[in-house]
């Protein structure tokens, strides 16, 4: 079952609780800090394109690489909204290529959890590494053990939006350091997103309830993720020849520690 597929419509419906504003002005903030104030800058894993397109009001020259031709898609209806000059690239992170390199790379929203083993972690930091300009900065997040291993992922989190429900079901496995992520999408098949033929597969439609209930769509996603720990992030940032920083609990925007849930890194280019 692949991922981000049914979601990808539905997905920025459902994430209206992510703090983009602050995380928008941390990264910033922090970019600036560091003389990172223009220049051409790469989001992996950049989604539907918000942080994309927030950083381009900023003043950045942006890409966006992601796996999903859908969430992309949603990305470049934004992209015509807004009018900006965003390139957006249909690439897996472990394998990107750019034409050349940018002043900064982001990632944010927990991209690099969906990459579970240490050689492939240690490839897209070898691919950073190469495409950032000399003391380039790389800034990505995390979540850590401490955010599968909670009591609110031990019990189905169920939520609506416009007559959308979905329940989200969460099995964390310590021993292998992975969570498992089980999406269930509800939609009357009046809305408008979330076509069937764009459903690749994975939808089921449900008969009425009642005389007046409408027809409603089953749509269900498996997502996988590994918890990595600041220690192992280092580890393999320094076998792909980069350099940490820093690092900041996202919450409060402090230096990271064991208790953190989200963990946001800094990395710097070495010479190739």
């Amino acid at each position: 079952m692949k991922a981000y597929t049914g979601f990808a419509e539905v997905y920025d419906l459902f994430m209206d609780n992510v703090p983009y504003d602050e995380w928008e002005d941390f990264l910033c903030r922090l970019l600036a800090s560091y003389g990172i104030r223009e220049g051409l800058v790469l989001e992996l894993g950049c989604g539907t394109g918000t942080m994309t397109e927030r950083l381009a009001a900023r003043g950045y020259d942006m890409i966006g690489v992601d796996l999903s031709e859908d969430m992309l898609a949603e990305a470049m209806e934004k992209r015509c909204l807004s009018g900006q000059n965003i390139l957006y690239l249909n690439q897996d992170m472990r394998e990107f290529e750019l034409y050349g390199t940018v002043a900064a790379i982001i990632s944010i929203c927990d991209s690099l959890n969906y990459i579970t083993t240490e050689p492939e972690l240690e490839q897209v930091f070898r691919l950073a590494n190469n495409y950032l300009d000399p003391a380039g900065l790389f800034l990505f997040d995390f979540n850590t053990p401490a955010e599968y291993d909670n009591s609110l992922r031990k019990h189905p989190i169920v939520e609506e939006r416009d007559g959308i429900t979905m329940i989200w079901e969460n099995q964390y496995s310590r021993k292998a350091c992975l969570n498992e992520h089980r999406l269930t999408f509800f939609v009357p098949l009046e809305t408008e997103c979330l076509a069937e033929e764009d459903c690749d597969g994975v939808h089921e439609v449900l008969p009425p309830q009642g005389e007046d209930e409408p027809l409603y769509m089953k749509v269900q996603e498996v997502h996988e993720q590994r918890a990595w720990t600041l220690p192992e992030i280092k580890a393999c940032l320094e076998k792909a020849g980069m350099v940490f920083v820093e690092a900041f609990d996202m919450e409060t925007q402090g230096e990271a520690g064991t208790a953190s849930h989200r963990i946001l890194c800094l990395a710097r280019e070495q010479g190739k």
